[in-house]
């Protein structure tokens, strides 16, 4: 009994203890919500109501091109456009959603899907499925692009063949949603909206095509079309920063969709045409919906380029050079047949500006011209005789000759090889002004010689002479003096330095002082000749003359921000007074009986014009294969008017013409053509 009554005190002592326990619980579990209400709701309340504040940055127009008389070269054309900005957290499965709507409204080119494009879509389609062909090992890798790569491998090309067009052109969206960066706008079509596309798109926005909208983008457009500078000007990326180049961008602030200069002076004054991009700040909810947002920097055009080109003088300057090359090729087709090209630059010769730069090109298969005036930047050719102001100069700087110094013009011989060192036109005496005038290779050939130490007759028998090696970098920094042979300078993404002989026997020094073994680019013969016009004073050549501010006022300039001023690269360090000779020199050649351009500027015509210069043939034998397909020449022509007063300088290279009997004289009429373009 007493064991019994005892066993019945204890439940009651048991129960009070549990529920004592449980009051306790409760009690700190009240204290602790009571402590998040009081001391941490505000906190609490803040991370509900989390936001977060995103900055994206939008394209502004970019600047436009105009010529020197403020006429559009280069403008932008306002097109219909459908962008994808796709918000926070979406997914490929997403934006297959979303292309798969958008397929409904608009077509696109399905020519550019890749194999890639389409596994990436069967796979969307088939996830499972794909997913199911990995092998252990291949799940367990721990790099997800190595493993969805490896699936997308085992996708086969039956699977991927049978797709319709129709799933193309979804393909062919997604590709470009794909491509979209979180909360910044993509171009998904710019080329051929129509007004039915853009109508119906704009109809359905919101949640049928989440992330996408119609706008107004822009492209580059050029109202005075007609090919002529057009290559010179280059071009911009369609869509984005090229991908080769991608870390040089976007360490200098672009975004990958971004449109660059990808060639040309679009891309040399990059910088100046990108403009100042408009900066939003979104901000998105926990969960990433957009919830407002603000302009924190407003967006400002790019900056417009006015050139110091003339597009009236430049398109007549292409008609002359194309004209003219068409005359000698239709005068004897057979032996002009390697002949392609003719070249010429027109260039103010006191400041460097350019202009007119032309370049045509025949195409023989299609019996039509193209513009190549890239090819003043980067072909290089034999000049000939048109350097020989060059080589004179060398003579006097270097003490191989004096001012005035005689020569006897008659055939001379360096050992048994004789190729190129002979003379037959037996000019007689000459003195410095007649070796320029009558363009006599033997004066040059004693200069070069004497260059390298070679002072007396006879000369040494066999190309063994003993020759001062270090005339030819003697006389190669002469040349270098005038932009022979070194960069011009000029405000362009690329251009050639020339081609430089490697061997350095003492006939081919020969061969260097009549034009014949160094090759130069048509840039380089035009600063060349007006480094001779301007006393002595190397200028670089720039196609820039101002850079102005956008304004917002149709069809009016802004204020300048900044302009190109005539830049010296350096003085040839040379007498003036042997410098004076040459210039005699070159009016020689142009205006007195017997000068090698007597015939084409010495008559009333042209000596009104007042024009000095030199001109140049170049033996340029044609090799294809490693065999001899025919001895063809280089017609070269160096000028500049007036001689007292020079406003212009030009050069003039026409390769490859045949060998033939009066022939005709393409680089003169070039040359007279383009003095009565400019003067009259």
């Amino acid at each position: 009994m007493t064991k019994k009554k005892k066993q019945q005190q204890q439940i009651p002592f048991r129960l009070n203890l549990l529920f004592l326990i449980v009051f306790l619980l409760f009690s700190s579990l009240i204290v602790q919500l009571g402590g998040v209400q009081i001391l941490g709701g505000e906190e609490a309340q803040n991370e509900i109501d989390r936001t977060v504040q995103d900055k994206i940055e939008l394209p502004v127009p970019r600047g436009k091109i105009y010529d020197r008389n403020h006429n559009e070269v280069v403008a932008n054309q306002p097109v219909r456009s459908i962008t994808y900005t796709p918000a926070k957290g979406v997914q490929a499965k997403d934006r297959l959603e979303v292309a798969k709507s958008l397929s409904k409204f608009i077509s696109m080119e399905i020519e550019g899907i890749t194999e890639r494009d389409k596994k990436e879509y069967w796979y969307l389609l088939n996830t499972k499925k794909a997913n199911n062909r990995l092998t252990t090992k291949e799940k367990e890798e721990s790099d997800d692009g190595k493993r969805y790569n490896n699936t997308l491998d085992k996708i086969t090309e039956d699977e991927i063949s049978g797709f319709s067009d129709k799933e193309k052109v979804i393909i062919a969206i997604k590709k470009e949603l794909d491509r979209a960066m979180t909360l910044t706008p993509q171009i998904v079509k710019n080329e051929e909206v129509t007004e039915k596309e853009y109508a119906e798109v704009s109809a359905h926005l919101g949640e049928e095509l989440p992330g996408i909208n119609a706008t107004i983008d822009w492209k580059r457009n050029y109202p005075l079309d007609n090919g002529t500078f057009r290559n010179l000007v280059g071009s911009i990326t369609d869509q984005g920063i090229p991908a080769d180049n991608q870390d040089y961008y976007l360490t200098r602030g672009y975004s990958r969709n971004d449109r660059v200069g990808k060639s040309g002076l679009e891309k040399h004054y990059e910088s100046y045409l990108r403009g100042r991009k408009e900066v939003i700040e979104y901000t998105t909810d926990k969960s990433g919906d957009v919830i407002g947002q603000e302009t924190i920097v407003d967006g400002k055009a790019g900056k417009d380029l006015v050139l110091t080109i003339d597009m009236d003088f430049q398109r007549e300057v292409d008609q002359i050079v194309q004209e003219e090359l068409n005359a000698i090729i239709k005068s004897n087709p057979y032996q002009h047949r390697f002949l392609k090209d003719a070249i010429a630059v027109v260039m103010n010769p006191g400041t460097g500006e350019l202009l007119a730069v032309s370049g045509q090109s025949y195409d023989s298969e299609n019996d039509q011209f193209k513009d190549t005036s890239f090819k003043t930047l980067y072909d290089a050719h034999l000049p000939g005789s048109s350097v020989k102001g060059a080589t004179v100069l060398a003579g006097y700087n270097s003490g191989a000759i004096y001012p005035g110094q005689v020569f006897l013009d008659r055939p001379i011989k360096i050992g048994a090889d004789s190729r190129g060192k002979s003379s037959y036109r037996n000019l007689g005496s000459v003195n410095d002004y007649d070796a320029l005038r009558l363009s006599s290779n033997v004066y040059m050939f004693y200069i070069a010689l004497r260059m390298g130490g070679i002072m007396k007759h006879p000369f040494p028998d066999g190309d063994s002479a003993p020759i001062d090696i270090a005339a030819w970098q003697e006389m190669r920094n002469y040349f270098d003096q005038f932009g022979l042979g070194a960069a011009t300078g000029i405000d362009y993404p690329y251009e050639s330095n020339g081609v430089t002989g490697t061997e350095v026997l003492p006939g081919l020094l020969m061969d260097f002082a009549i034009g014949q073994y160094d090759s130069f680019t048509t840039m380089q013969l035009a600063q060349y000749v007006s480094t001779i016009a301007n006393d002595g004073y190397r200028v670089k050549p720039h196609f820039v003359k101002e850079i102005r501010d956008p304004n917002p006022v149709k069809g009016e300039l802004g204020p300048i921000d900044e302009y190109i001023k005539p830049e010296v690269l350096n003085k040839i360090q040379m007498d003036q007074s042997n410098i004076d000779r040459v210039q005699e020199g070159f009016r020689k050649v142009f205006q007195v009986d017997g000068g090698t351009g007597y015939k084409y500027f010495g008559n009333s015509d042209y000596l009104k014009y007042n024009a000095a210069g030199k001109t140049g043939t170049a033996e340029n034998s044609k090799w294809e294969n490693g065999r001899l397909q025919a001895n063809t020449e280089n017609l070269s022509l160096v000028g500049y008017a007036p001689y007292d007063d020079p406003e212009i300088a030009f050069a003039i290279i026409v390769p490859h013409t045949g060998i033939v009997r009066n022939r005709y004289p393409v680089n003169h009429r070039i040359g007279q053509r383009i003095l009565d373009a400019y003067f009259e």
